[in-house]
Order: structure tokens, then sequence, then C-alpha cells
């Protein structure tokens, strides 16, 4: 293996694991991600870091927690001050390029929820003292993402390149409300395509009667989805005869909320096929029990990014249609690995496909994410496969998180890692005892009084669940329990492993602070 590999790196969104063919999903077609992970390692166990956008995106691009890199929740943007492992690649010579989803700043132009809070005293500081670090992420260079700005592509915004990417096209937002670069050339195409877009735009359709459903009037092959494939060969084409290799990130926005798959993929499936999930309807967590008394109460607007329960009929509605957009994300794949072939570059193209987080999917009746550690929202797939080291279906059943991406390119591609990397390469190293899963919510939420701080660690049988300013817990024995629904937290005969897990957590979080910068001299 001493030819530099290529990297085709595919990442979707609020994507859980058991909803390809490939992770035992009866229903839902995946033939071609299911074709990459037939020739990889395919990690039954790889949970996120952060079960938040931009947090779990930004710790993928640092091989670092959110803790350490700061982008906590959606709303902080990754500093530029942060190396990312696709600036080592792009220092080594490859060519980098991002297609598709960034997130890596925000999009939405909102103002904070839980700006600086003025105190009662005699003199307030001016505003660049307010903040414990003086370089907060605050001006135009972090304001590149934000949807009501993009009137020019992102590329004649940025001097030089964007977090290590030289190349960028980018899709904000999801589903028919994408955004970004995606959206300028979908005008461009159509001088009227914003009357396509949204529920006050949608197609005519008896079927759907969910939350956040509707059918789309854009067609498909003007669809975010159907764009980044387009985008990504026309990339590849590009690279066919270059004497560099590359590195390009393909990342769908979807199948994230809003649910409007476009043209055949909004009937593809049938609600009637679709079994609910084992734990549907059960469940006595706080947070639980009040999105439920919400729903019967008819108080939850669930109209946006909090999650929210649902009815079974609203559940096997929106899992059905959350199918048919992965089935889209598959066949854009397709292509893609077909034109890889055709242009001689799938010999040496190292594959890899996740996502940056989970969603309920109907688990305990909710939808969405945020709030709860279920494995639902924490355990995403992912698949490694390079052509220089063939595995035929190979299960690996060892801890693996988000965090290990980065350093796990970096050793394929023979380049060494910085100071103050966090993950393991996957191929060579040993499985760690644990992995940690942090969340620190933006806002309140249902059920809660404050914005809530999570900590949960996983480790080959437990996960374990603590949380800031909470009187209660989770405590799971996922080999007994793989569906979470006996909290064992409480129980008289689970402090023992409890107290051991706990332990195991404080050593694990220790491990985990910061080893950047290093020391310039001997105090």
């Amino acid at each position: 293996m001493t030819e530099r590999p290529n990297f085709l790196f595919i990442i979707t969104d609020q994507h859980r694991a058991d909803h390809l063919g490939c992770y035992g999903n009866p229903v839902v077609k995946t033939p071609n991600i299911d074709g990459i992970a037939a020739l990889s390692e395919k990690f039954e166990r790889f949970y996120v870091a952060n079960p938040i956008c931009m947090p779990n995106r930004a710790s993928i691009m640092t091989g670092r927690m959110s803790s350490l890199h700061g982008a906590r929740h959606n709303g902080i943007p990754l500093s530029r001050e942060h190396t990312t492992f696709v600036e080592l690649l792009l220092d080594a010579g490859y060519k980098t390029g991002l297609i598709g989803k960034s997130h890596l700043q925000s999009f939405t132009g909102l103002e904070a929820t839980n700006k600086f809070k003025e105190h009662d005293a005699k003199h307030t500081p001016r505003p660049a003292l307010r903040d414990a670090i003086k370089n907060n992420r605050h001006g135009p260079e972090y304001d590149l993402e934000v949807a009501p700005k993009w009137t020019q592509p992102l590329s004649e915004r940025v001097d030089g390149d964007y977090y290590g990417f030289e190349h960028t096209e980018i899709a904000a937002g999801h589903a028919d409300h994408a955004s970004g670069d995606y959206l300028l050339w979908a005008r461009s195409k159509r001088a009227d395509f914003d009357s396509l877009v949204g529920p006050e735009n949608a197609l005519p359709d008896n079927r759907v009667n969910a939350p956040q459903a509707w059918r789309t009037a854009v067609p498909e092959e003007l669809y975010s989805t159907s764009w980044i494939a387009d985008r990504t060969e026309a990339y590849l084409e590009k690279q066919a005869n270059g004497s560099q290799p590359f590195f390009l990130q393909m990342s769908f926005p979807d199948p994230h909320h809003p649910f409007t798959p476009p043209g055949k993929y909004w009937d593809m499936y049938d609600s009637k096929d679709i079994e609910l999930p084992a734990s549907f309807g059960k469940g006595n967590l706080p947070p639980i029990l009040a999105m439920k008394e919400a729903l019967a109460r008819g108080e939850d607007k669930r109209d946006n990014q909090n999650p929210f329960a649902v009815s079974e009929d609203e559940a096997r509605e929106l899992i059905a249609l959350t199918y048919g957009s992965i089935t889209m994300i598959d066949d854009a794949i397709g292509r893609v690995l077909a034109k890889l072939k055709a242009l001689g570059l799938s010999d040496n193209t190292v594959v890899i496909f996740t996502s940056d987080h989970g969603d309920y999917m109907g688990d305990h009746g909710l939808m969405l994410k945020l709030l709860l550690h279920f494995q639902s929202i924490i355990r995403v797939p992912f698949v490694w496969s390079d052509p220089q080291a063939r595995s035929h279906d190979q299960v690996r059943s060892d801890l693996a998180s988000s965090i290990d991406i980065s350093t796990t390119i970096l050793e394929r591609a023979g380049i060494q890692p910085y100071n103050g990397i966090q993950g393991r390469d996957l191929m060579s190293s040993q499985s760690p005892e644990a992995l940690i899963v942090e969340e620190d919510s933006q806002r309140p939420m249902i059920g809660f009084q404050r914005p809530q701080r999570v900590r949960t660690i996983v480790t080959d049988r437990y996960r374990m669940s603590l949380r800031h300013g909470e009187n209660w817990g989770e405590l799971y024995d996922l080999q007994l329990d793989p569906n979470e629904m006996n909290n064992l937290f409480d129980e008289p005969a689970a402090q023992a492993v409890k107290a051991e897990i706990t332990d195991m957590m404080v050593r694990k979080m220790i491990e985990l602070q910061d080893r950047s910068p290093l020391p310039a001299y001997r105090a």
C-alpha cells in the first residue's frame, strides 16, 4: 500500500444505524450502501461523540470531543483556530473537496436563545470581555453559512480553504428547505423554484397526515440529493487524470426532517408495511412522559427541531417517508460509485460511509433527536471499504467513535496526526473499554426546566447517562435489554455495577482532557 489512496467520505444526516439493509433492516432498500458494506469492515458499535449536527461534525473534523473544540451545540461555529484533519491532508498534497452539507457554521441566522445576561452590578463589561474566550466566534468570518445571506457561492466569499476544503459546493438546510450553493443553482434552473418548496406549495396527497411531512413539488432532478450526486460526479471527472490524490466529502442533508422525499420516493414505501419499534409507547422517564402528555393534550406544536411524541400511524408514516429519502440517497451513491469505477479510480479509493447522529424514529413513541441517548440516537452506521486491504463483509464489534474517523484517515494516508487529536486508528488499535458521548442543550425543552448537560458512557455491555441538575439517571444492560426499556439506575441489585461504571466514566473523562497545546519549554 505504497501509493497514496484517494478517499470518498460519504455522510448522511440524522440516519440511525438500523435504517440500512446491511444493518439488518428488512424493508428499506439500500443495495449500493449494502454493496460497500459487503466489501468493507462494518462497525456494529459505532457511536457519535455528540448526537447533534454541528458538534459531531466538528468532532469528526478535529478528532476531538465537543467539550474541547468548543462547538458544544448548534449555534457555535467551529473555530478556525482549531486544526482539522482535512487541513493536514491539504498540507500533504491532497486535493480536498466538500460537496453537500457542511454545517461547521450556523445557517439559520437566528439570534441565540441564551444570550449574555446582564448582571445586577455596578459595571457591565464591554462585549469583547463578556465571554471567557475573547475570540468567541462572532463576526463575518463565522457567518459564511447563514442561509439568508447566501447570495453568492461560498467559494467566492472565502479567502483560501474552508476548514481545509479547497473546493466547496454547499447545501445548507434540509429536505426541500435546502439552501446554500444548491439553492443558487436550483434558482438558475427554474426561475420559479421558490414557488415549489415548502408545505404551502406542496402537491396534493391524502396518504400522509403527520408532523413536518408534505409532498414536495420539487422534481427529483432538482432536489438536493440529485444535485449532490451531479456535482460529485463532476468533481471526480476533474480528478481522474490528476497527479494528486484527493479527499472528497459527499455530504447529504437528508434523511433529516422535514419529511419531503420527492417524486417516486414519496410513496415508495407503504406505511402499512412498517413495523413499529419494540419500545414504542414504553418508557417512564420524565421527558418521555411530558411529551406523551403534551401529545394527548394537543399542546406540542411539533413543527420545530425539538423531539416530540407521535401516534402509531404517524410513526409508521414518517418512517416510510424516511425510507424513501434513504433509498434516494442510496441511488445517488450508486451513480457516484459507478462513475468512480468508470473513471478508473475505484481501485485506489477508500470509500467510507457514516452519519452524524441518529433519530428516535418511533423508539419509545418519539421522533427526531436531543435529550435522551438511546441507541437510535447515538449509534450510527460506519463502513470502511479499502480496495488495497479488501475485507469481505467483516463485522467489527469493538467500540468506535466519530472522533476516530480523522485519525484513521490520516494513518491510512501516511500523515502524522497533530498533537491533541483524541481518536484512535480503527485499523491498528485495540478497542477501548468505554466511550463517552457528550450533549449540551442550547435551550430548555419539554419536560425540563433548564438546558440539559448530559454525559453518557457506553461499555461492552452497559449504557449509563448522567445529567446535571436532575435527580434521575439512566443505566441499561444492553446485553439483556437491547431496546433500553428497563432502567436499572435506581435498582438495588444494580448499584455495584453503577459504581463500577461511574468509576470507569470518571477515568475516561480524565483521559479525554486536553493535551493541547504542547509545552514549549520545561519550567
